[in-house]
């Protein structure tokens, strides 16, 4: 389960064992084309934790080492292969930056006076976006320390999380991963626009292939099967989970989520927020509060439809989704949650009162106001939204990688509902994923190929 313990507080969630839990699992033949046949052998590598990895190595072959028999034999046989997200992207054992030894976790939660705050490491005044920043902060801060406490200590107490010692971990996770989504993208912008009567709406992926990329970006791409898939986009291959499905485009084409005639249940939002941080790396293009506000959310919600948005820091954004955002999409606000990052040790990963950054981030939750009836008939059974809870982590080293919602939210939504998730950098069984990096993190050298038994 990718949650690890649950507490009044919320929960500490395990983000790779999510991934892992996907189904990553590939039906490969053991036959090749033109009498080749495929040898897979394992091999154990032992990592400097001494756990132990079983890699599958495939070579194929044409010479006198296999008989006719022989191919005849495996001929029509297949091995499912599983992939696992690589480990080492969530081995953080040490913060990024050590809170002072009084405020570390288990020191006990100091009193903060916003004054004294103030004043320390700045000379200069402080804007009114930091002080609305730092007045938020001491409201939530309380809440943060306690859960994050109680919820660490259960990890603790169960293995999950490991006091760290003077051992640094051998592990890298300087992956060179050769994506050409940027540039698949901006490809896109010069298809002809998909129009709203277009009847292709669906893409059906089939065994591995080679996928024009016309057929991807002009409709929602699908697995249907029950196992992963394997897809081949300008020489690049990506993992799509089970009974998933997405859509690769810019934010200019939309049109091909509004063929697909879905209203979703569940809406997840993690936007491309402008901050002086993306300005300053061009990571990725930023999109204006005006252009966010065009997302059209009311025509793909269903009725008493859940909307969960990311929210950075800043406290501009956050009275911009609750103000305005929100309200122009008819959604009544109804929560603010955190995720809490930390380390395997259970260490913020940056200190609770850095002016530079904090070791957590905003959700806000709320739901479509529509038809009161069917949204009474939907939501017998389902529990109302807390107004606080926490998610705590250890998170991923990978930029923007966020933990999954499906665990945390089952208790809120019925089963089996439509859930979409915008802007999406990765793909979940069961959901619709919209985005134009929607694939960045499916790419398969961000994964290990194990075999299964």
């Amino acid at each position: 389960m990718s949650v690890v313990h649950r507490l009044t507080a919320g929960w500490l969630v395990d983000h790779l064992s999510f991934i892992n839990q996907c189904g990553y699992e590939i039906c490969d033949s053991f036959a090749c084309p033109d009498g080749v046949t495929l040898n897979t052998s394992v091999a154990s590598t032992e990592d400097c934790h001494g756990s132990s990895t079983f890699v599958a190595i495939s070579s194929s072959s044409s010479g006198p080492t296999h008989s006719p028999e022989d191919a005849t034999e495996t001929e029509g046989k297949t091995a499912k292969m599983r992939y696992v997200f690589r480990g080492e992207f969530f081995d953080i054992t040490k913060p990024h930056i050590v809170a002072p030894p009084k405020e570390q976790l288990y020191q006990g939660c100091p009193e903060m006076s916003l004054t004294e705050t103030k004043k320390r490491k700045r000379k200069c005044l402080f804007n009114q976006g930091e002080l609305d920043a730092l007045e938020y902060h001491s409201r939530v801060r309380k809440l943060i320390w306690e859960g994050t406490l109680h919820l660490v200590q259960e990890g603790l107490k169960s293995g999950f999380l490991y006091q760290r010692t003077a051992e640094l971990s051998c592990r890298k996770n300087n992956v060179p991963v050769v994506c050409g989504l940027a540039e698949l993208c901006e490809m896109a912008k010069q298809f002809p626009a998909v129009n709203e009567g277009d009847h292709q709406a669906v893409y059906v992926l089939e065994d591995e292939t080679s996928s024009p990329e016309q057929d991807l970006l002009s409709c929602v791409t699908e697995n249907t099967s029950n196992h992963a898939k394997i897809v081949v986009i300008m020489g690049q291959k990506y993992l799509v989970p089970p009974k998933s499905s997405f859509l690769l485009s810019d934010i200019s084409c939309l049109q091909p989520l509004l063929n697909y005639k879905k209203k979703y249940d569940v809406i997840v939002i993690d936007p491309p927020w402008e901050n002086k941080s993306v300005k300053r790396s061009n990571r990725y293009s930023h999109l204006s509060s005006w252009q966010i506000k065009q997302i059209p959310v009311p025509t793909l919600a269903a009725p008493d439809c859940l909307v969960v948005t990311w929210v950075t820091n800043r406290q501009k954004h956050l009275h911009f989704v609750k103000d305005e955002l929100y309200p122009h999409w008819s959604v009544k606000t109804l929560a603010e949650w955190h995720w809490v990052k930390i380390t395997r040790a259970g260490e913020f990963v940056f200190p609770l009162d850095s002016l530079h950054k904090k070791p957590y981030e905003v959700l806000v939750l709320g739901r479509i106001q529509g038809d009161v009836k069917e949204a009474l008939r939907k939501s017998e059974g389902v529990l109302p939204i807390p107004e606080h809870k926490l998610i705590v982590s250890i998170p991923c080293t990978l930029h923007s990688h966020k933990p999954p919602l499906t665990a945390v939210l089952a208790e809120f939504i019925k089963p089996d509902v439509e859930c979409l998730e915008l802007f999406a950098r990765n793909l979940q069984p069961g959901w619709t994923s919209w985005g134009n990096e929607v694939l960045k993190f499916q790419h398969i050298d961000y994964f290990t190929l194990l075999q299964k038994e």
